[in-house]
């Protein structure tokens, strides 16, 4: 994460145990050379704070937030009715409904206040971080050349996979 630059993308955890999943994104982010942070708050357990980051992400020049948080999981609709900021919500698995729940509570927003929902864990992870750069890169052409970049990697990396096969 950098810490020397100001954030573009906030990548907020309901809890700890939330980043295992969510350092994806993180990860990923970094690869782009996007300035990032990391922020740990609950929209049910510290609604005070999470009230706190949406108040002041637009003036600290955040630009889209990724949100994941596991069983009922809110935290990523909370934060879409406090801000105008794009917000994607990944949900993750850490309930006997092995993250059915926190997809069915992300993706099910009621009409007017947005949350982009990605899959259930560490796709859902990386995929909210490509959703960010993919956003911010909607104004940046060097983002946009990264992206390319990424794709044509990912296609080499499956050619190669299939010479292996020996087909």
């Amino acid at each position: 994460m950098s810490s020397e630059q100001t954030p573009l993308v906030s990548v907020l955890m309901g809890s700890d145990s939330d980043y295992s999943v969510m350092k994806e994104a993180l990860n990923l982010l970094e690869q782009f050379d996007i300035p990032c942070e990391a922020v740990l708050t609950s929209a049910h357990r510290s609604p005070e704070r999470t009230g706190r980051f949406c108040a002041e992400a637009v003036e600290r020049g955040v630009r889209v937030i990724i949100a994941g948080a596991g069983a009922a999981a809110h935290l990523a609709g909370v934060i879409a009715s406090l801000t105008t900021l794009p917000v994607i919500g990944v949900p993750i698995d850490s309930s006997p409904l092995r993250g059915l729940d926190a997809l069915l509570s992300t993706v099910q927003m009621p009409g007017g206040v947005p949350v982009a929902t990605m899959a259930i864990g560490k796709a859902g992870a990386t995929n909210g971080a490509l959703m960010a750069v993919r956003i911010l890169a909607l104004n940046d052409a060097s983002l946009q050349v990264k992206l390319r970049d990424y794709a044509q990697h990912m296609a080499r990396g499956l050619e190669e996979k299939q010479k292996t096969l020996g087909s």
